[in-house]
């Protein structure tokens, strides 16, 4: 099934990158699960991404090989920059996955706007 980058799910697949529909990292579940603890689609990309990266430092570790070597603790290392820098944009209000909130021009004489009720 292909990825719908339109929904919450494909926006935090699209940060975190988990974009290989052959061989997704996380389920849709987990990702909704995410996004249901998070709020928002960059918080889930970082928490995500830091799953992802405790995951990595436990299983890769550092492994060398004849000509091969991987080294998960620099993985890791630079999922959670990366979830630290999507964090930074939400405190930031970069993106739209701010509080959600939106301030208004209120005043109880004259109602919402400047609209006087009649």
């Amino acid at each position: 099934m292909a990825i719908d980058y339109a929904t919450d799910v494909g926006k935090v697949r699209l940060l975190i990158p988990d974009t290989d529909e052959q061989a997704l990292l996380l389920s849709d579940t987990q990702i909704a699960a995410f996004l249901s603890m998070e709020g928002a689609v960059k918080l889930a990309a970082a928490s995500a991404l830091e799953v992802i990266a405790s995951s990595e430092a436990l299983v890769s570790k550092v492994i060398k090989t004849q000509d091969v070597s991987t080294d998960g603790a620099k993985v890791a290392a630079e999922l959670r920059a990366r979830a630290a820098g999507l964090r930074k944009q939400v405190d930031d209000g970069v993106g739209d996955d701010t509080v959600g909130l939106d301030i208004i021009d209120f005043d109880p004489h004259k109602g919402y706007l400047g609209y006087t009720p009649g």
